[in-house]
């Protein structure tokens, strides 16, 4: 698979502001990580669910089991390994690429996903000649491209760190070896110089354990865990810009709803 020519969604010299700047000044800038799934859009979508359904219906299908059982199994292999396809493969021998065609590429993301003008302009305060915006996900790359351009905002991101579900055994958040991954593909070679941005608590804690400056999207309506996950909790992602003041043009930006 050549991986470095997925991965690149627009050229890193692209500052967004008509400005060029060198290879070395944009290595030398910090770099801003966001998860997709439910952090650039918001649980409301109805994404979470109808993917779970899939997940639950593949799992009774290939290893045919009644549905509860399906259902008890795909809690068991997120819980353990953060991604129900990683238990699959370890104790299934299922191939990822299938379940992947199944599961996330079967998600009638067309239906669910919109163009969100609000997001975009929140990502477009960000001043790219201060920091850079990178992707990090642990969907395969197909799944994310989708939401991404779904969104309409795949054109503001450097590019995007994935879990490859080529290479077994996964490395995925929040393994150190996936913090790692994205710091290489991203071009960054200190943790003091990455921030990352998750609605995932556990990927929170790895981050922050990694050396990572994290935020916790706990989105309204959610219960605040009773311990905070990394330095930063929100609840909009528009607060990043009360949180790093200094990656953000000058000017308001409108709340997420």
């Amino acid at each position: 698979m050549e991986t470095d020519k997925v991965r690149v969604l627009v050229p890193s010299t692209d500052t967004g502001t008509g400005l060029v700047n060198s290879t070395a000044e944009r290595a030398a800038l910090p770099v801003l990580f966001f998860d997709i799934d439910n952090c650039l859009y918001p649980r409301s979508s109805n994404v979470q669910d109808t993917l779970s359904d899939l997940i639950d219906d593949y799992l009774s299908r290939e290893l045919h089991l009644p549905r509860d059982q399906a259902i008890a199994l795909h809690s068991q292999y997120f819980k353990t390994y953060g991604q129900t396809v990683e238990g699959l493969v370890r104790h299934h021998a299922i191939d990822a690429l299938h379940y992947n065609s199944q599961v996330d590429d079967a998600l009638p993301l067309e239906t669910l996903l919109k163009p969100n003008p609000t997001l975009r302009q929140f990502l477009q305060s960000i001043d790219t000649t201060k920091v850079r915006l990178w992707l990090l996900t642990n969907a395969y790359v197909t799944h994310a491209r989708r939401v991404v351009k779904l969104l309409g905002i795949e054109d503001l991101f450097e590019g995007i760190t994935y879990c490859d579900y080529e290479i077994v055994p996964f490395i995925c958040k929040p393994q150190v070896g996936m913090f790692e991954k994205a710091m290489r593909e991203a071009g960054v070679g200190d943790v003091a110089g990455c921030f990352f941005v998750d609605d995932s608590f556990g990927n929170c804690v790895g981050a922050k354990s990694f050396g990572w400056t994290a935020c916790h999207l706990v989105e309204t309506g959610l219960p605040i865990p009773e311990s905070q996950a990394s330095q930063h909790r929100i609840q909009h992602l528009e607060e990043l810009s009360c949180i790093w003041p200094d990656f953000f043009r000058a000017k308001s930006v409108e709340i997420l709803a």
